[in-house]
């Protein structure tokens, strides 16, 4: 059924309400993409310090990572490891959570580096401290701004990541969906119901 008084935004080929599925898939997409983002600052910061406080190979190997990650398209790694094992949800979410871990790898490294070459930094080591309280109550802080900030630039990258894996089927599965589930769906019927495939991507856009 079209848009209309009974279906505010039409009906799909199922007959099911458009307006309540894009509201559900809102729900998983934003969901994913928050936990997505969560992870990958996480896991990027983590190795970030990890690699400013080793230094030597552990650094060069860091980076050498790093600059594979950025050289390489993001979605061709995780077509590939979703073709080879298998479409799950938390593998999914793995993925999902490792994409623009580099950024955060660089930022981490950046800032501890200057860090470390603070007087606060010194004076903390000096009287002290473990390394775990140097780095999670004095360092870590003065990063959080950076940090957030790049949280911001990533969030809407993600968002387009797990819509275009859903789109091509190797994301949410039935009977979950997403934006790019509701998007790869009516495709099928854009010339004869565009309303199926037209709102989902105009929320997308």
């Amino acid at each position: 059924a079209p848009p209309g008084p009974a279906h505010l935004l039409g009906t799909d080929h199922l007959g099911r309400d458009i307006l309540s599925r894009l509201l559900y898939s809102l729900r998983i997409s934003i969901l994913v993409a928050v936990i997505g983002t969560v992870v990958g600052a996480t896991v990027g910061t983590a190795i970030g310090m990890l690699a400013a406080h080793f230094r030597g190979w552990v650094d060069e190997a860091v980076m050498l990572l790093v600059d594979f990650q950025a050289a390489v398209p993001f979605i061709i790694i995780a077509l590939s490891v979703l073709a080879f094992f298998g479409s799950s949800f938390t593998l999914f979410l793995v993925i999902i959570g490792l994409q623009g871990w580099e950024g955060y790898a660089r930022i981490a490294r950046g800032l501890t580096f200057s860090a470390l070459s603070e007087s606060y930094a010194t004076a903390v080591r000096s009287l002290g401290a473990r390394h775990v309280r140097v780095y999670g109550l004095h360092i870590l802080p003065n990063m959080v701004s950076a940090i957030t900030v790049q949280m911001t630039l990533t969030f809407p990258a993600t968002i387009l990541l797990e819509t275009s894996l859903s789109f091509l089927g190797l994301g949410i599965q039935p009977p979950m969906t997403s934006l790019g589930s509701m998007l790869g769906y009516g495709r099928d019927y854009l010339l004869i119901q565009w309303w199926i495939a037209v709102i989902p991507g105009t929320v997308i856009f």
